[in-house]
Order: structure tokens, then C-alpha cells, then sequence
């Protein structure tokens, strides 16, 4: 073919496909952000199955456009541990032990048993010789009459022994375990015991065992029905109800001792 006659056959064709514009019609900001708005919250969904819940909105979408603007994880698809927690909140509880030294020089181990949603401590006890057969009997005391959550949480401490995983099983609770040396994993716990620390033990020359159980009673009082939490935005868990000015003045009372103070308004 002569060269003037393929030049010819180009541009014939150039303006032929050139009349309607180029390439696929633009898709709407609104309908790009909708792809990208499902995509990161679906990170298992792939193009085809955006396309179909596209078109159950009356959206028709090529699967290549969706391709285009979806977001893809970064990295795994799996939920993070934080996503389980929260996601399970309402169903997780979470135990630990701590140690508190006597004015003779005795240890004593503290178990907490913490509930997440509201951040109660459901239960604890105080014993200077845990043991499985002990810990045990604290889940039967802490969950009475068909009240045991679905998971547990706890560390891969030996106190966790084979009477203890077996009375668990019992109660139809599923056991969590976090990874050996990860405390962050137990967050709740781990929060709470520095809690107590801080606000009461601290300052407390613990006597003997029932000193120390009656000090723990006394401040968890405190914790449930006066102290605000920051992730139950500023409530405490047992819940507290706002006073208006109108219900008085502001009124000091002393908790735990002295250690700690709460404030109600009460009228003159």
C-alpha cells in the first residue's frame, strides 16, 4: 500500500473514533468515593462483588472501574488483634495476678477479673498460695448461674494448670491466650491492676491478707460507682447520672480511707 494511502486510512479512522470522545465515560466523584468507602470497610470483598452491591443501588459500574478505584489493604486481610477485642467486647473478660508485699515481708497474689464492656472487676480474691485448684474456684465464685462469658483472656502462666482449664471448659468458656512475654495483649487487666496500684496500694502498708482484701473492697466501690473513665467517655461503670446545678451544691465526700474523693451535689 502506498504511503499516502495509509496515512489516509488513519486519519479516516482518527476522526471516526474521535466523534464520541475519548475512552470510557468520567464515573462521578460520588460513585468513586462510594467504591472506595466499601472497599476499606470490606477488605474481603473483591471487584466483582462490589460490582453486584454497586447494582443493587442502581449503580452500573464496569468491574475495570471498580479495579481502578477501590482501595486494597495494605496488609493482612485478617482483623488486628485490636479489631477482635473490639468487635468482642461484650463478650470478653479478661483475668490477671498481681503481687503486694506485707509490712512483713510476705507476698501476697492478687487475682482480678475484669469484665471489658464496662470495665467492671466482676471478681478478685487474695490468697499468699495460688494454685490451679484455687484459681479454678474463682471462675465458679466470679460467674454464677449460667452468667460465664464466651472468651477469656489470660497469659500462659503455669498457676493456669490442667484443674483450671478443665473448670473452664466446664463452664463453656473459650480461653484466649496471648503470646508468651506480650502483656499488651491483656490491656484491659494490665490497665486496671496499674489503676489500683497507683490510686491505692501505693499508699497503703498492706497488714496481712484480710487487710488487704478489705482495702481492695473498699476502692473497688470507689471504682465502680464514682471513678469516670475516659473509653466509657467520662462515665463510670456502674452508671453515674449527671447533676445539674440545679440539684444543690457541690458536696466533698472521702473514699477509700481518705486516699480518694468523689463529689455530689446535694441540696442545702
Amino acid at each position: 500500500m502506498l504511503e499516502w494511502q495509509k496515512r489516509r486510512f488513519r486519519e479516516h479512522w482518527r476522526r471516526k473514533s474521535g466523534r464520541g470522545g475519548p475512552g470510557r465515560p468520567v464515573i462521578d466523584a460520588e460513585v468513586r468515593e462510594l467504591i472506595r468507602t466499601i472497599s476499606r470497610a470490606n477488605h474481603t470483598w473483591g471487584s466483582p462483588r462490589i460490582v453486584g452491591e454497586l447494582g443493587k443501588l442502581g449503580i452500573v459500574v464496569a468491574k475495570s472501574s471498580v479495579e481502578k478505584y477501590r482501595v486494597r489493604p495494605l496488609g493482612s486481610p485478617s482483623p488486628s488483634w485490636r479489631a477482635f477485642l473490639d468487635n468482642h467486647v461484650k463478650e470478653f473478660v479478661s483475668i490477671d495476678f498481681f503481687v503486694v508485699p506485707t509490712v512483713r515481708f510476705e507476698v501476697l497474689y492478687v487475682l482480678i477479673v475484669l469484665a471489658h464492656e464496662r470495665r467492671r472487676i466482676v471478681h478478685f480474691n487474695v490468697t499468699a498460695d495460688p494454685t490451679a485448684q484455687w484459681t479454678a474456684q474463682q471462675m465458679v465464685e466470679a460467674f454464677p448461674f449460667d452468667t460465664a462469658p464466651r472468651y477469656l483472656i489470660r497469659d500462659r502462666d503455669g498457676i493456669y494448670g490442667e484443674k483450671f482449664r478443665l473448670r473452664v471448659r466446664s463452664l463453656a468458656i473459650e480461653e484466649v491466650l496471648t503470646a508468651p512475654r506480650s502483656p499488651w495483649q491483656n490491656p484491659y487487666a494490665e490497665r486496671v491492676i496499674g489503676t489500683l496500684r497507683r490510686e491505692c496500694l501505693d499508699n497503703v502498708i498492706v497488714l496481712h491478707e484480710r487487710h488487704l482484701r478489705r482495702v481492695l473492697r473498699s476502692y473497688t466501690d470507689f471504682y465502680h460507682q464514682w471513678r469516670v473513665h475516659q473509653s466509657l467517655e467520662m462515665d463510670s461503670p456502674d452508671h453515674r447520672p449527671v447533676q445539674p446545678p440545679g440539684f444543690g451544691q457541690v458536696v466533698e465526700f472521702p473514699d477509700v480511707g481518705g486516699l480518694q474523693r468523689h463529689y455530689e451535689r446535694r441540696a442545702a
